[in-house]
């Protein structure tokens, strides 16, 4: 294990580095995850870019993400299992070798000219089943390669890959289409997971459990979700993550409310869609102090009653940038949420259940945006984008209000002395 010693902060506010400066092992992790995670991106954009040329349909260019949701949820769930019942490294190496062969295979596809949707909804459909596993063995992988202390560090700059990644990857995916072809950008792909697989084989073995003894199980599911229905710290990180994304999700109203409510067109759909994912990206700049929190229960609380309250105010303004200020206000919040829920299930869950646990976060994340974009659509459609808004960012509060009211011990929760 390492880090005995105290871990050392930074004392501004910028992100603290001390992670990936102390601990060569997740700094070759993080390396190779940022980069791995911009091909990612520049494949999602190609393939995007590839559904519409041989259809001319945004319907079908719509199935790529259904392709990679079912996947996403059904796996990650599996994936976690199978992450508290192996070796965690090589489950990493295999899958990510996995999500290099299918990118070659796309890179082949476009290389010879087949032009077939149904070819590459197979290939995303098993790139998403390849990360499903892939992620929850990452994640777990953490809280073995960090002291505690450094864990809100981490994730933070977990965050900030993730958000350079969605910012530069389907740039770069544009261009490199536009300069030399869909196999561009699935080559390039390709090579960026050589930096992910030679990050994992570095690794050590990370067999799940604590110590050289650690016992294989047979994977549960089951097992793993009841454990969490059993912790209400734990249970608490979801429901409280559920409450903004299901209740408070406005981006499918995007195109409808860009006109509606700014006189704007699609590049104002583009800016609204664009401010949040900055927000969240300088909140992972401006993440220095997060390390300093020790009540992160009620951190996350205040998180995701802000980012409740940043979508209302949203809602009611008609001014365009007053609007980006509040959305990118929102995705702060989002980020700060994210970085002490994902603390929690790290320090709090033993080892052994950390893989589940991390698989139920991953189909969490994916699935609530999912069921918010169909609440606000269906509520927006039944009075109006202003009910659906407003009224979306005071149930997230009402909801985070009983949350408090109800789970003393979350409020409570102290770093020092995590308890699930």
């Amino acid at each position: 294990m390492p880090g005995k010693a105290p871990a050392r902060r930074t004392s501004g506010l910028l992100a603290d580095i001390s992670p990936l400066r102390e601990h060569p092992d997740f700094r070759r992790l993080w390396f190779g995850n940022t980069v791995s995670y911009i091909g990612q991106q520049m494949t999602a954009m190609a393939v995007s870019l590839q559904v519409y040329a041989i259809t001319g349909s945004s319907f079908y260019v719509g199935l790529v993400g259904l392709c990679s949701l079912v996947p996403l949820i059904v796996f990650g769930l599996y994936g976690g299992a199978v992450a508290d019942a192996v070796d965690r490294r090589r489950l990493g190496l295999v899958t990510a070798a996995g999500l290099t062969v299918l990118s070659v295979a796309l890179a082949a596809v476009a290389v010879v000219h087949l032009r077939s949707v149904g070819v590459l909804y197979a290939i995303v459909a098993l790139q998403a089943v390849c990360f499903a596993m892939n992620s929850p063995a990452r994640s777990s992988m953490i809280p073995r390669l960090l002291p505690p202390g450094q864990l809100p560090a981490a994730n933070a700059l977990a965050s900030l890959a993730g958000g350079v990644g969605q910012m530069a990857g389907p740039m770069l995916g544009a261009v490199l289409v536009g300069l030399w072809g869909y196999q561009a950008a699935y080559i390039i792909d390709a090579v960026a997971f050589t930096a992910s697989l030679y990050a994992m084989w570095r690794l050590p073995a990370m067999l799940p459990g604590e110590g050289d003894g650690a016992v294989r199980r047979r994977p549960s599911v089951i097992e793993g979700l009841r454990y969490l229905a059993a912790r209400p710290n734990l249970r608490t990180t979801f429901i409280s993550d559920l409450a903004a994304m299901v209740l408070a999700q406005p981006r499918v109203l995007f195109p409808a409310v860009a006109g509606l409510w700014f006189g704007g067109d699609t590049s104002t759909v583009g800016l609204l869609a664009a401010a949040p994912a900055v927000g969240a990206l300088l909140g992972s700049v401006f993440s220095g102090w997060l390390g300093r929190v020790k009540r992160q229960g009620m951190a996350v609380l205040f998180a995701v009653g802000s980012w409740g309250a940043a979508i209302a105010v949203f809602g009611l303004t008609r001014n365009l940038w007053l609007a980006l200020v509040f959305l990118a206000l929102a995705g702060c919040a989002d980020t700060i949420s994210m970085v002490f829920r994902n603390t929690m299930l790290q320090s709090a869950a033993p080892d052994d259940m950390r893989g589940r646990l991390q698989g139920v976060f991953l189909v969490v994340v994916v699935g609530g945006p999912r069921l918010g974009d169909f609440l606000s659509g269906s509520v927006a459609d039944a009075f109006t984008p202003t009910v659906a808004v407003v009224g979306g960012g005071l149930a997230c509060i009402a909801a985070i209000a009983l949350i408090a009211l109800f789970q003393r011990s979350f409020i409570s929760y102290d770093s020092r002395r995590p308890v699930a």
